[in-house]
């Protein structure tokens, strides 16, 4: 079952427990996931889907840390809730050692040797590490490794 069909199938679920919070998140995603297929014309891999997940995680983080500064407690645990529902989409991350070992395996497979190379170092990590970690942890990582 590709992931497209397991949130269509979450949908349901929701709707039939009529757990109202779960649900909007889902058809929120699930409108984000038409919306991609329909602009560009295409069918949307398993892919695909986890990096429109993951550009929704990050609005979600971002909007918990502009509500927490504006004092807005009701909407934080509004946007949290939904963080949590779409991070369950997600594949388990890496962990920070795990993210630099890949990245210092692809910049010694490249033969990167200094910050001139960053472009090219994260035009690879990005295509291989894609939804598997964060890309500010992966970016961090790159800068310390170019910087040796």
């Amino acid at each position: 079952m590709s992931l497209k069909d397991q949130i269509t199938e979450d949908m349901k679920t929701a709707m039939r427990a009529k757990d109202s919070a779960r649900l909007l998140t889902i058809r929120g995603l699930l409108a984000a996931l038409k919306q991609k297929e329909v602009d560009e014309r295409v069918v949307l891999t398993d892919t695909d889907v986890i990096a429109i997940v993951d550009k929704l995680v990050k609005q979600r983080k971002d909007s918990i840390t502009q509500f927490t500064a504006g004092g807005r407690t009701d909407l934080v645990d509004k946007e949290a809730a939904e963080l949590q529902v779409l991070k369950g989409y997600l594949p388990q991350r890496l962990s920070a050692d795990e993210v630099a070992a890949e990245v210092a395996k692809i910049v010694a497979s490249l033969g990167a040797t200094g910050p001139g190379d960053m472009g090219k170092v994260m035009g690879a990590v990005k295509t291989q590490l894609a939804g598997k970690a964060d890309m500010g942890l992966v970016s961090a990582a790159v800068k310390q490794a170019l910087s040796k």
